[in-house]
């Protein structure tokens, strides 16, 4: 326990004190301060508070259990590319809705992201980004010396928000009249220029355009741990 403060004036019983006022007031030298002061006791002006900015109170308030984001200070890194997966590489899409084709791997853009192609004449797979998780890389490659893969980057693939318009009653009605997303001719003539010089180093390549037109998929008897690609 803390020792007790000591006082100059202790309490007898509740309420009686062992000196007076007045005898506290020349104890204490009270008057020595106040005859120094002109006979009144030091003032100190206190500064002036700022006046409070009325805010307006909020008109609903959040509930307990709303979750706080946490302040994330982890800096990112960049995305550490395989050392299989070079430029020219051959690799397979294991996922997707292009899962089991054969794609020609162009540049890594700066999300972390594979650029690849298929080409497309070849097998469908157009020019588009493609994790580095979701695929195998394989021995064979590609000479793209000759394509420009510069134009591209995420931005490219960054899709298009529409305004919604509101449908009346007729137009509700009208399923026939909707239009469906069609790609625009710059991409279709990004795709060509793209796919142009790669198809001649294709052709190049006996069995090439046939190993890239072939879908990859396992079948009886066949250890994925003892492939080698």
């Amino acid at each position: 326990m803390a020792p007790k403060q000591r006082t100059r004036n202790p309490e007898l019983i509740p309420g009686v004190r062992k000196v007076s006022r007045s005898k506290m007031y020349h104890k204490r030298g009270l008057w020595a301060i106040k005859a120094k002061n002109g006979g009144k006791f030091p003032h100190h002006e206190k500064a002036p508070a700022a006046a409070p900015v009325a805010e307006k109170p909020p008109k609903f308030y959040p509930a307990d259990d709303v979750k706080k984001p946490l302040s994330n200070k982890r800096k990112p890194k960049p995305t550490k590319l395989r050392a299989s997966i070079t430029p020219g590489t051959v690799l397979i899409i294991l996922s997707g809705r292009f899962k089991g084709k054969r794609v020609v791997f162009l540049k890594q853009l700066s999300s972390g992201l594979l650029l690849v192609t298929g080409p497309y004449k070849i097998n469908g797979v157009p020019l588009r980004r493609v994790n580095q998780a979701y695929v195998i890389a394989t021995s064979t490659k590609v000479d793209i010396s000759g394509v420009n893969v510069e134009k591209f980057d995420d931005k490219y693939f960054a899709k298009q928000v529409e305004k919604k318009k509101k449908k009346g009653e007729n137009e509700f009605f009208e399923a026939e009249k909707q239009e469906k997303n069609t790609l625009p001719a710059e991409k279709k003539d990004d795709q060509k220029a793209v796919d142009a010089p790669l198809l001649k180093a294709v052709e190049s390549v006996p069995d090439l355009k046939a190993y890239l037109g072939a879908r990859f998929s396992l079948k009886a008897g066949m250890k994925p741990h003892e492939l080698v690609f």
